[in-house]
């Protein structure tokens, strides 16, 4: 039995290492034969193999990034001009709101400083008017009085002396007061012998004078009176009418 054993083992061994080298046999016979090759060849593609040079190449490269560069630096130049611009513009816009903030500033100090001057030159504005009628009650009582009368009555009894002092007494008195008026801005106006103006007149009646100018004041009756340059009350005049 054990001899048995011993041939059967040589025999698969044999059987074994002569296997492989017919395969190999066999697939040379197949690659050898003509209807293989075409089959091989024609299921097996060509694959073609191109060469490029390098300095080509990174010429190309480095044209390629130039332009990128180019192309970039070129957006950017623009962006900072439309910023720049927009910043002009801005300031601009600021500059004038500026100038104009200033202009009505000083526009609104001129506006309250005349207002204020104003206020201060015609606060007795008031006060003014109820006093021109007690000038206007001096002012006549001395009028009725002629100058030639108080002349004359210097040489006179006793009496008529007194009464010209009076008539003295009350004329210094009228000049006194209209000083310090005057002081305060009040000034009293007598239009006699001057041209019609309305804007300080008030035409109370016309009549021809053939001895005078046309438009010419030749009568007075009631003066007028002026604070600090505008007309408090206009004078009450007769005027020349002789076309």
């Amino acid at each position: 039995m054990l001899r048995r054993a011993l041939v059967s083992g040589t025999r698969a061994a044999h059987s074994a290492a002569k296997a492989p080298a017919s395969q190999a046999l066999l697939r040379s016979q197949f690659q050898t034969s003509p209807i293989f090759r075409i089959r091989a060849s024609r299921a097996t593609p060509t694959v073609a193999t191109r060469w490029y040079s390098a300095e080509a190449e990174s010429k190309d490269a480095k044209e390629g990034e130039a332009a990128g560069k180019e192309e970039n630096g070129t957006s950017e130049l623009e962006t900072l001009k439309k910023q720049l611009e927009a910043k002009e513009k801005e300031v601009s816009d600021w500059k004038d709101k500026c100038l104009r903030t200033i202009a009505d500033f000083r526009n609104l100090q001129d506006r309250t400083s005349r207002e204020m001057k104003a206020a201060r030159d015609f606060a007795i504005q008031a006060f003014a008017k109820d006093l021109v009628d007690s000038v206007d009650n001096l002012d006549r009582a001395l009028g009725m009085v002629p100058e030639e009368k108080t002349k004359a009555a210097e040489d006179a009894h006793e009496a008529s002396k007194e009464l010209a002092q009076l008539y003295e007494g009350l004329k210094m008195t009228e000049g006194i007061l209209l000083n310090t008026l005057k002081k305060h801005g009040l000034e009293r106006v007598d239009p006699t012998g001057h041209k019609f103006d309305p804007n300080e007149h008030e035409a109370t009646f016309m009549t021809p004078q053939p001895d005078q100018e046309d438009g010419q004041v030749f009568f007075v009756q009631q003066k007028g009176f002026k604070l600090n340059g505008r007309v408090l009350r206009a004078a009450k005049v007769g005027v020349v009418k002789n076309q």
